[in-house]
């Protein structure tokens, strides 16, 4: 198991690497970042994966709800 350093390495780096998929548009980049990241630590190429998966989950799961609770309003409305 990664200890506290590791994780916060990694979570922080998975914020970085959304920020940077986001501006640049390539959403597979994390993919990428773990490749590298594997080359020299697979303890922290796992720990970033986990991180950037939750955070991109996350951003899936409120997605959902969003377009959820417009779907719920616009046939409210009507």
């Amino acid at each position: 198991m990664a200890d506290d350093a590791v994780g916060k390495m990694a979570n922080q780096l998975a914020e970085e690497c959304l920020a940077v998929q986001k501006e640049t548009g390539e959403d597979r980049l994390f993919m990428q970042v773990g490749d590298v990241l594997g080359a020299s630590s697979q303890t922290l190429e796992e720990a970033f994966l986990t991180a950037i998966r939750t955070r991109m989950a996350e951003q899936k799961g409120r997605a959902f709800l969003a377009m959820t609770l417009k779907k719920h309003r616009a046939t409210a409305s009507e």
